[in-house]
């Protein structure tokens, strides 16, 4: 019997720990199991620059949304699929920016708001894009005196 309670005790501390172990994992690796709330937009740069899938989008510093995927159009341009959380509303004018973080960060995706009325819907497309700066080119042209 004491054999038995014994079996029992630690096939539930080691099933609690196997639990743990995965909401820990779920939790700081970011990982959606059954797929986030929100809606997806795509703006169109003419450069991505380093942006990869899993990126951050921030408003004023806050982050909204993840980068879902970066491809190419038909017209040569970058299309980046945006997941934003469904509590945020965009506007049809609103800006998409790539920036970087620090001098040789990361690079995410930075929103300004715009101020229409019409809000952006689910899949839609935003027409204001700033593309990502290249710093060597801009290095450069400054060590060759183009600026």
């Amino acid at each position: 019997m004491k054999k038995f309670n014994l079996e029992i005790a630690v096939g539930f501390f080691l099933l609690l720990g196997i639990l743990s172990l995965a909401y820990i994992s779920i939790n700081l690796g970011k990982l959606e199991i059954v797929g986030k709330s929100g809606y997806t937009i795509y703006p169109e740069f003419e450069k991505a620059g380093g942006i990869k899938p899993k990126a951050v989008v921030e408003i004023a510093g806050v982050e909204v949304g993840t980068v879902k995927s970066v491809a190419i159009s038909s017209d040569y341009r970058a299309v980046v699929e945006l997941s934003i959380d469904k509590a945020i509303k965009l506007q049809e004018d609103a800006i998409a920016s790539i920036k970087t973080k620090g001098l040789i960060g990361e690079q995410y995706v930075q929103i300004s708001p715009g101020g229409s009325d019409k809000l952006i819907a689910d899949g839609g497309k935003l027409r204001e894009t700033e593309s990502a700066i290249d710093i060597e080119e801009l290095i450069s042209q400054y060590v060759f005196g183009k600026v």
